[in-house]
This record gives C-alpha cells, sequence and structure tokens, in this order.
C-alpha cells in the first residue's frame, strides 16, 4: 500500500500542478499563447502583462491554490509513513515540477512561485502567510517580482525549521528554493545587469 499511495500522491499531484492556469486564461480570453509573449512564463507576472492587474492576482490565486490542494490531500488521505511527513512533501515536489514542466504545454511552463508557496501554506500555513508577507513586501519595496520571490523562498527552509521545525519540510523548502531560484536564474542576470522589468 505504501508504494501504491506513493505513486498515486506523485502522479495526481504532478497532474494538478501541469494545469496550465496562465495559458488557459489567456488563451480563452485573447485568443493568444502566453508562452509566446514577454517573458514565456505562463505564470501570473506574464499573464499582467497581457491581462492587467485584476488576472495577475487572480491566477496567482489560482496557482497558489493549485499548489495547496495536493498536498492537503495528501495529508488527508495518505496514511502511509505520516509520521515523517513523505506524502506531503512528495505531492509538494511534484506539484512545482509540473507546474514549470507540465505535459499539457511540451513540459514547459511557469516559475513555481505561487504553486512553491501554496505547497508550504498546506504545510504550515503560518509559514506560508509569511513567505508570502515577505515576497509582497519585497515586491512592493524593490518593484522587482523577481526580487520579491527569490528572495522569500531563499530564506524559507530558515523560516520553515524556526516555526516547524519538521525535516521533511525543511528539507523541501531548500530543495523548492534551489529549485525556483535555479528557474530564476535568467532574471537574476538581469537584476545584476539593472536590466529586470519592474511592476508597474
Amino acid at each position: 500500500m505504501g508504494i501504491v499511495e506513493i505513486l498515486v500522491t506523485v502522479v495526481i499531484a504532478y497532474l494538478i500542478g501541469s494545469i496550465p492556469t496562465g495559458y488557459i486564461i489567456v488563451k480563452l480570453a485573447k485568443g493568444q499563447d502566453i508562452r509566446e509573449i514577454g517573458s514565456g512564463s505562463t505564470g501570473a507576472t506574464n499573464v499582467k502583462r497581457v491581462m492587467g492587474k485584476k488576472w495577475f492576482f487572480i491566477t496567482l490565486l489560482l496557482d497558489a491554490f493549485k499548489g495547496a490542494l495536493p498536498v492537503v490531500l495528501a495529508s488527508i488521505f495518505g496514511s502511509s509513513f505520516s509520521g515523517i511527513g513523505l506524502l506531503p512533501v512528495l505531492a509538494s515536489v511534484s506539484v512545482i515540477l509540473g507546474h514549470s514542466k507540465s505535459i499539457f504545454l511540451n513540459f514547459t511552463g511557469g516559475k513555481s512561485v505561487a504553486s512553491g508557496v501554496g505547497t508550504i501554506l498546506a504545510l504550515n500555513w503560518q509559514v506560508g502567510l509569511l513567505i508570502a508577507a515577505i515576497w509582497g513586501t519585497i515586491t512592493y519595496i524593490s518593484k522587482y517580482v523577481s526580487l520579491g520571490s527569490i528572495t522569500a523562498l531563499a530564506i524559507s527552509p530558515f523560516i520553515m525549521y524556526f516555526l516547524d521545525g519538521h525535516a521533511a519540510y525543511v528539507g523541501y523548502c531548500a530543495l523548492g528554493a534551489v529549485y525556483i531560484i535555479w528557474l530564476h536564474r535568467t532574471n537574476i542576470q538581469r537584476l545584476l545587469k539593472g536590466e529586470e522589468n519592474k511592476v508597474r
């Protein structure tokens, strides 16, 4: 049963993560492929370039919900390995992989920030809210969404450690931070050159 639960958790979480929210919204509203616009990402920031601020927040919330849902389901229905939090962590990893490498978009996608924060909210809502607040504050002050995202995710393992202490969750935050920061590598290059686009 343990192996079956692991396989079911990974597959379902990956498929939910793969639902390309931003792509669907822009395609239905504008008939455009968001991957051919701006940064090419399917995330909320790129949706804002096409649809405006309202749809930025809608996409952000939907992607966060998409991240949280499989983790909550794994926590509720997963009985195997419950003591070490393995199934929720596997669901979390699968979600962010699905968002960034969607099977429905030939393994393209977004940078998994909102989905990643959603997974952390599901693991520990206090930690998730604090990370979201840090992201919002840094983004508001600096006007760089990427800087807010990179900073918030980079410190997420430390916040999870001090507020929760669950080893599996801390490990996931560290792994997720490395992966999401790697997805932002071109943003980091533009930030260093002073060429990154600001939020307006």
